[in-house]
């Protein structure tokens, strides 16, 4: 919440609150459709590996039981994802706006912060290095349903006064 004070802050200033709770709602739904495409994928590639091995539908479906019961059994809040999409908003906004992190006490502009931080999201997701079961291309879907979303306003010069 801390985050989504600090960078979605200016970004309701200058948009307005209802602009801002589309945007951020939607980068929301941007991120579990990704996350949930991401899950449908590794359970798509699950079966075909069983039907490879030459599995009976009994069997694929205990085996897929067994080895998709963490993914049955997971709870997405989707804020984090929609904090990305507001990260993304927030750089392309105010790309030279300087940010002081605590676990980098070094000033780094917002147009290279969150790209890098997107960087390391793909890396975990795709490897096995992540910490815990986090979400990490729902990180990725809520900033591309962000970058898609300003580049469509920008194109289309959206101002704040169809929102209000």
């Amino acid at each position: 919440m801390f985050g989504l004070w600090m960078f979605g802050s200016p970004l309701a200033q200058v948009w307005g609150k209802n602009k801002f709770l589309f945007f951020y709602l939607s980068t929301g739904v941007g991120a579990a459709a990704l996350q949930l495409l991401v899950y449908h994928l590794q359970i798509q590639g699950w079966v075909e590996d069983l039907v490879a091995q030459g599995y009976v539908l009994d069997e694929i479906y205990a085996s897929l039981q067994q080895q998709t019961q963490s993914l049955f059994h997971v709870r997405m809040v989707g804020a984090s994802g929609a904090l990305y999409g507001v990260l993304v908003a927030f750089a392309f906004m105010f790309p030279n706006a300087e940010l002081m992190l605590i676990f980098l006490p070094i000033p780094i502009k917002a147009k290279y912060f969150v790209p890098l931080i997107l960087v390391m999201d793909l890396f975990f997701g795709f490897s096995s290095y992540s910490m815990g079961p986090i979400a990490h291309f729902a990180h990725v879907g809520g900033a591309v349903t962000g970058f898609f979303m300003m580049w469509y306003w920008k194109k289309n010069q959206f101002n704040q006064n169809r929102w209000n």
